[in-house]
């Protein structure tokens, strides 16, 4: 059970009572005392430690059910407490969603793109929190309705279309969706010259929907017990699932699988992996059955994708250097790789793309992302895309088609809202499709990007981050600012345009992202140098960021706020416990910060194939050490700490409801001080929070809101 907020604390701080203290921080009336989760002893030991866990009840043994009423009703207390502490502040809120609201067009549909005899685009109507899915012959004819996420959520408390696949002969539709954030997708075809749906329904899937070449069947793979894709299955239209045949099934648990296409469509890909080893297989599109094709064994440590181009096999892989190559191989001979582009310390390349007539390789060079386009005969030739500004993100859009004279290029900058071109291959022009537009207003020319390295503590290394803020903000120090970092997976945080962003901005504050180490943003050793036992790297890079801004005066402690969610959330939890005294509000989204009970657990959804990432504390001691050494729910201490919200999703299969539920009544129960610190779960959603854009536009809301207010930014 929890002690609500009429009953004594368990453990009650040696400072002055709670809403006395938060009164004082947000001039606000007193709040009702937060809730307090009780206590019951729980260990566990492993390398000779025994850890102590009395908030272990939290999570539910019926996982992923979770119907436990003690812990409902500690999740809807804490709710309660959110909306208490956040009603003073509901005018602010109001005015935000508004705000962002206002600088986005509510009518407002995609540039139509090509694939086969239809074009494909989609639309927002005034209002709707979800989209239409809509085609129409490329000859000309009438406008077609093919999918009405309007329709399929109305009612729903959530909702979410995960994959849209039309068969290749475009009379078919095979699309899945989730109405309860578990990720759990029900698949289902609809026939697109009648409307109809068919009578087949897939439940549980957890993968792309790939259609075979004769239009008679689809290839999709199901969820597992641990929600984990471990498998491929072959469903032909009107046959009962229980009789769809089994192709593919992965016996290492840390691998999941994936399927896709080649760009000619003439092979189905399935490919499996973990976050550091990869493995791909090829299948026939015409004859799905037929015996697969390895194209490389599995090898500890290398990463590979294929695509094909008569007969000839493309390949990215780093298996001879960090910042991958280009290798070709025979369709018959494909495990014999021959260098095509090889790997540069210089150029990481990110992504291959396969057409008829040439191929495009997208490249990341300090920092910054450039996309080339290379013929057959001449692959060592850049034909380099240029854009307009010194500083950007810019790739590949939608391009469906094999053999493309343009193609589709999305591109924006921290003070350039997102452009869709189409780059015309034959004379190199660019042709501006569609500026996002805000129908609020907006004006580039009032605001400031820069790019600055700042020195982290091993003095050797730069680390970089973007900042935008508007023209005439003071650069002493004065300035409140946000600073935003993920720092895993290798994953970059893209210096893009976001109008949600501008209501802080536009109050004055500095926006800045942190480009740590954990992520590629600088190459494949940069999201190296971040990870298993270089993680530490991670955290200390993203408050050496902090540190290098005040003293370059861009703020000062204090009038920092931090942001981070999942991965990212985690990086919260540990500077959160490192670093307290310079942040003035923390936002941590869905965070990882319950590291070591996690890691230890092989039954939760991602573990296994997270230990390439984190390390195996189970079999490691070593490894075990260190992630105790920076777990943010182990290494709650008694000090004084910053005003924080904390965000989770009841069904989330990713970062489970109870690693925030935990750490925040840890938190409670050992903090010497009262600062405001909430718990926002969404009882119907999971890792992404609500779903439709204006449910997670409110929820953007609150967050700033509770970062000006306690910043003081805006009372």
């Amino acid at each position: 059970m929890f002690l609500a907020a009429i009953t004594t604390p368990l453990v009650v701080p040696a400072s002055a009572p709670a809403q006395q203290k938060e009164s004082e921080l947000t001039d606000r009336p007193a709040l009702p005392a937060a809730p307090v989760a009780e206590q019951r002893p729980h260990t566990v030991t492993l390398h000779g430690k025994t850890l102590s866990d009395p908030w272990f009840w939290l999570r539910d043994p019926g996982y992923p059910t979770i119907d436990d009423a003690d812990i409902l009703d500690y999740v809807k207390a804490e709710n309660a407490y959110f909306d208490a502490a956040m009603k003073p502040h509901a005018d602010l809120v109001e005015t935000l969603f508004q705000e962002m609201k206002g600088r986005i067009k509510e009518a407002d549909s995609s540039v139509p793109q090509k694939d086969g005899d239809w074009l494909y685009w989609v639309e927002y109507e005034e209002g709707a929190e979800y989209k239409k899915w809509y085609r129409k012959p490329v000859a000309g004819g009438e406008t077609q309705l093919i999918l009405d996420e309007v329709a399929m959520s109305d009612g729903k408390d959530y909702f979410r279309l995960a994959e849209v696949s039309v068969s290749p002969d475009g009379k078919l539709m095979a699309f899945s969706f989730d109405d309860n954030g578990s990720e759990r997708f029900e698949a289902r075809i609809r026939n697109l010259e009648t409307g109809e749906l068919l009578p087949d329904v897939i439940p549980g899937t957890l993968s792309s929907l790939v259609w075979t070449a004769n239009n008679d069947a689809i290839l999709y793979g199901l969820a597992n017990e641990n929600w984990r894709t471990d498998n491929v299955r072959l469903h032909k239209l009107g046959t009962p699932v229980a009789q769809d045949k089994l192709l593919y099934k992965e016996a290492d648990i840390g691998f999941g699988v994936g399927i896709g296409k080649t760009a000619a469509d003439n092979y189905i890909v399935i490919a499996t992996g973990d976050n550091e080893t990869s493995e791909v297989y090829l299948l026939p599109a015409d004859n799905p059955e037929a015996p697969m094709q390895l194209v490389s064994p599995r090898r500890k440590g290398r990463e590979y994708s294929v695509d094909e181009r008569e007969g000839i096999l493309y390949i990215h892989t780093n298996d001879e250097h960090p910042n991958f190559r280009i290798a070709t191989a025979s369709i018959d001979k494909p495990g014999e790789w021959t260098t095509l582009i090889p790997g540069s310390d210089h150029s990481y390349i990110t992504g291959l793309s396969i057409f008829r007539d040439y191929f495009v390789l997208e490249a990341r060079e300090d920092g910054l992302d450039q996309v080339d386009v290379r013929r057959y005969d001449a692959p060592l030739t850049p034909g380099r895309i240029r854009f307009p500004e010194a500083t950007y993100v810019a790739g590949l859009g939608d391009n469906p088609e094999y053999h493309q004279d343009k193609l589709r290029l999305d591109y924006e900058s921290m003070v350039t809202p997102d452009t869709v071109y189409d780059y015309d291959v034959a004379s190199g022009t660019l042709e501006t499709l569609k500026v996002q537009e805000i129908p609020s207003g907006y004006d580039s020319q009032q605001y400031i990007t820069e790019w600055v390295s700042l020195p982290s503590r091993d003095g050797k290394t730069m680390i970089p981050a973007s900042l935008v803020y508007k023209k005439g903000t003071k650069l002493d120090g004065s300035a409140p600012m946000h600073l935003y970092a993920y720092g895993s997976y290798g994953y970059r945080v893209p210096p893009g345009f976001s109008t949600t962003r501008l209501s802080l901005v536009d109050r004055g504050m500095i926006y800045a992202i942190a480009h740590v180490r954990g992520g590629d943003d600088m190459g494949r050793a940069w999201y190296l140098a971040g990870k298993t036992t270089e993680r530490t790297n991670t955290f200390n890079d993203f408050i050496d960021v902090a540190k290098g801004l005040i003293a370059k005066k861009y703020t000062s402690a204090g009038k920092i706020s931090i942001e981070g969610r999942s991965a990212g959330g985690q990086v919260m939890g540990v500077v959160y416990n490192q670093a307290p005294e310079l942040w003035g509000a923390v936002l941590a989204g869905v965070p990882f910060v319950d590291v070591i009970n996690t890691m230890i657990d092989e039954s939760l959804p991602l573990t296994p194939g997270e230990w390439p990432e984190w390390g195996n504390p189970i079999t490691d001691k070593a490894a075990f050490d260190y992630m105790l050494s920076y777990s943010p729910y182990d290494n709650v201490a008694a000090k004084a700490y910053p005003p924080m919200l904390v965000s989770a999703g009841l069904n989330d299969p990713r970062v489970t409801y109870w690693e925030p539920a935990k750490w925040v009544a840890k938190l409670r129960a050992t903090r010497t001080n009262d600062s405001l610190l909430l718990l926002r779960t969404n009882m119907g959603a999971g890792h992404a929070g609500k779903s439709g854009r204006w449910g997670a536009l409110r929820e953007d809301a609150e967050e700033y809101a509770f970062v000006l207010t306690q910043l003081g930014v805006e009372k």
